[in-house]
């Protein structure tokens, strides 16, 4: 049997805690749905930690895990769904492309992503689980809808922007094992 080092066990079981407080999170959130988008993108941050401080499969599993679990637990869905249709991923594919593409490219990109991600969720909204499709009867409601969440999706970016930074440049050296 192949012994795991120190490291390795310990990068498993800090993934293990985020992956915790992240379907935490996304409970409170199931539970005061008022909170149901706020604790999802608050829950992305725990991907954040992992891309950081570790990269590689750890953010994915991190991921995957508190999507599943946040799946199968919550009472209400929403913010799972939010997690895993959008929110929980973001922040893996925003390193890729902020460090392999140009500013003006990876925004880009990023926007796509982020457009096909609501096409997909309001599809399965309206049509697979039989939502409200009053909203999207009418063009132009459609469009203001988009208009908005585009808005509201670059401010989520500049903000997880200004949070990454912040963390880098203060907080990192806060959270690091103190010799």
């Amino acid at each position: 049997m192949k012994q795991q080092s120190p490291k390795s066990t310990r990068r498993v079981a800090v993934c293990a805690m985020l992956c915790a407080l992240g379907v935490v999170l996304l409970y409170l959130g199931s539970l005061i749905e008022v909170l149901d988008i706020s604790m999802a993108v608050i829950a992305s941050l725990f991907a954040v930690f992992a891309v950081i401080e570790y990269g590689g499969a750890y953010p994915w599993l991190v991921y995957a895990v508190t999507s599943v679990l946040s799946l199968l637990l919550l009472p209400s869905k929403l913010p799972a769904l939010l997690y895993a249709g959008f929110f929980g991923y973001y922040p893996i594919l925003k390193e890729k492309i902020e460090r392999r593409m140009a500013r003006g490219v990876g925004f880009l990109c990023k926007l796509g992503i982020f457009l096909l991600a609501l096409g997909v969720m309001l599809f399965m909204s309206v049509y697979l689980l039989s939502g409200t499709d009053t909203l999207f009867a009418v063009p132009m409601l459609v469009a203001i809808f988009a208009g908005l969440a585009c808005v509201t999706f670059v401010v989520y970016d500049l903000a997880l922007t200004r949070l990454i930074t912040l963390y880098l440049y203060r907080l990192r050296d806060r959270f690091r094992r103190q010799k």
